[in-house]
């Protein structure tokens, strides 16, 4: 009964999910119809179609242009209701197709000359959401080394902020790190100079908690967090991090949180399987570093506390695949600032490209942090393949963020909303987390576990025996493991153990690397075959490894058999692979059948 209620339960939220899915094709808005008349119906014909267009529906028909009577295309006023009837009315008999006519608008091209080589802003699709809002009203908090006025921040609009480091309200930087940050997010645009800012018509509020030398305490960090709070920030960005977790930083956190302000951090730049703090504190969206290709930086953080991914760049190739924003230059001699655009690499640089759409999603209207994170996630491109949560919820889209944050309909208050969207969240609304997930996905899985249970009935014809959970136990574990907890990413934990529990025997060999690739050692009759010698001779536990033998024999079989390209370790893909797990497939399988001869009858 139990397992047809998690049946229902499943199918009727992924019904939920496909019934609300709303691609790019259908979020277009329009205040006319298109009616295309196919070419071999008569003149006469058309016009007696128009003459009931205007006579039932009260609508004048026009020519799109002079060049339109060759393809009979015409324009009605109308709206998505209209467009529904029209379609169908016995008017779609005569027509090619009847569908909106969208409208579109000329992308805004920021004229700083810089701005060809800031690929970073193109690839978040800056200049499609900029069509919608360049962020006027909102103010960030730029909580950094300083944020000093170089000239491409001269329009930028400044509140007051307050240096933390000398204890005054001038918080000029000293070091280049705050101001390249804040021009990411709001560098003076359309002003034929320099470089472009992702909300270039917000405010910043510059909060110096980080020396010359780019180091600061959590008590500095801490009060700068509630200063933004207090005065009126909507937006934190924080490109700092490091190890120890504070209660004061948490407790200033939950504070701007409550306050309504969306908290942003870079995820950290030591190539670890978990976020630095503050990015892994809960209410703070921890962002890490891709290229300009669109692969994990190789300096980026991620696992734990990863919620999305955003251009960090890489300058070990040169400037060019760096982030380009203008900064203070110290001279080396004389110790003066100056000021240059520079290319910077870091989790830093990817930290304030999200908090500028943020700021873009407040200025839309959506202002609950709760909500903004949301947006941020639902809108994000998806990466197919991620085993080890480099991109949380995927790559970074300005676009899409403010499509998704016009569409609305934020339910947090229903049980059952709040129910599937739990499930979505964890991907299993997700059609792509079932159906083309690789060697997680669902069918394979279920295939693999079904063809367990088959090739142990086939033997319970000549070796008779009761089951029990040691043999359902071995049978899971040989075939596929608990693997829906192979998508699990919580906040503070590290994910191999998700990753282990979630991986049948043959996968456990890569299984803390995160590699789809199978280790040849455990992907094999190995591992059943020390289990059957080991437990053989105890009551229970023999069953145990029978059932792995078992299991790990369909698990090889259907790997061979349905992967795309199975891939081994050391061996590589194609028929070699196939071939190496078909045999130990057979080598497992008549290891159980040689361990069930002479045993008992209980499992």
């Amino acid at each position: 009964m139990k397992k047809f209620l998690l049946l229902g339960l499943f199918i009727v939220g992924l019904s939920f999910a496909l019934f609300n899915f709303k691609g790019l094709a259908n979020q277009g808005t329009f205040e006319s119809i298109v009616l295309d008349f196919r070419e071999d119906i008569p003149p006469a014909q058309v016009e007696k179609q128009l003459s009931q267009l205007s006579n039932e529906y009260g609508l004048a028909p026009q020519l799109n242009s002079e060049f339109s009577w060759q393809d009979n295309l015409y324009l009605v006023r109308g709206d998505r209701d209209l467009l529904g009837r029209l379609k169908k009315s016995d008017l779609s008999k005569y027509t090619e197709y009847i569908e909106p006519a969208y409208q579109y608008r000329a992308l805004d091209t920021p004229n700083d000359p810089l701005y060809g080589q800031q690929w970073n802003l193109r690839s978040i699709n800056a200049e499609k959401a900029w069509a919608d809002t360049k962020g006027s009203g909102v103010t960030v908090a730029v909580i950094d080394t300083g944020v000093s006025r170089v000239p491409d921040l001269k329009d930028t609009k400044f509140v007051k902020g307050y240096d933390f480091v000398n204890d005054r309200e001038l918080a000029d930087d000293d070091n280049g790190h705050g101001t390249h940050v804040a021009g990411t997010i709001a560098q003076t645009t359309n002003n034929g100079y320099g470089v472009a800012g992702i909300a270039y018509e917000a405010s910043i509020m510059p909060l110096k908690v980080l020396s010359a030398g780019g180091g600061g305490n959590i008590a500095d960090i801490a009060e700068a967090i509630k200063f933004a709070a207090d005065n009126g920030a909507d937006v934190i960005n924080m490109s700092l991090g490091g190890a120890g977790e504070s209660n004061a930083m948490k407790e200033a956190i939950a504070y701007a949180h409550s306050k309504g302000v969306v908290i942003v951090a870079a995820a950290g730049n030591e190539n670890r399987n978990s976020a630095s703090y503050p990015a892994r504190y809960a209410n703070v969206i921890g962002v890490a570093a891709i290229d300009s290709t669109g692969e994990k930086a190789p300096y980026s953080n991620f696992g734990a506390g990863v919620d999305i991914a955003a251009p960090g760049g890489d300058t070990t190739k040169g400037d060019a695949g760096g982030i380009l924003q203008e900064t203070i230059s110290i001279d080396p001699d004389t110790r003066r600032p100056g000021f240059a655009f520079k290319a910077y690499q870091g989790t830093s640089m990817a930290s304030p490209h999200v908090a500028g759409v943020a700021a873009l999603i407040r200025a839309s209207g959506v202002e609950e942090p709760d909500l903004v994170t949301k947006v941020l996630q639902e809108s994000a491109r998806q990466v197919k393949d991620d085993p080890m949560n480099h991109f949380g919820a995927g790559h970074l889209d300005a676009a899409n963020a403010l499509v998704v944050a016009k569409r609305g309909n934020f339910d947090f208050g229903a049980i059952f909303g709040d129910f599937f969207r739990w499930l979505r969240d964890n991907g299993y609304l997700n059609p792509r987390f079932w159906i083309d997930g690789g060697v997680y996905a669902l069918l394979p899985k279920v295939l693999m576990v079904v063809g367990s249970y088959i090739i142990a009935w086939l033997l319970k014809t000549y070796f008779p025996f009761t089951w029990t959970w040691s043999m359902v136990s071995g049978l899971v574990a040989g075939s596929s493991g608990l693997f829906v907890l192979r998508g699990f990413y919580i906040f503070d934990l590290p994910q191999w153990p998700f990753r282990v529990m979630g991986s049948s025997i043959p996968e456990l060999g890569s299984a803390i690397q995160g590699n789809a690739a199978l280790n040849p050692i455990f992907a094999s009759v190995v591992i059943p075959a020390v289990l059957v010698v080991l437990l053989l001779g105890h009551s229970q536990w023999k069953w145990f490894a029978i059932g792995s033998s078992i299991g790990v024999a369909s698990c090889l079989a259907v790997s061979a058999f349905l992967a795309p390209a199975p891939t081994l370790l050391w061996i590589g893909s194609g028929i070699g692979a196939r071939a190496f797990l078909l045999v130990n497939a057979g080598l497992c399988f008549a290891l159980a059948r040689l361990a069930m001869k002479g045993e008992g009858q209980v499992a």
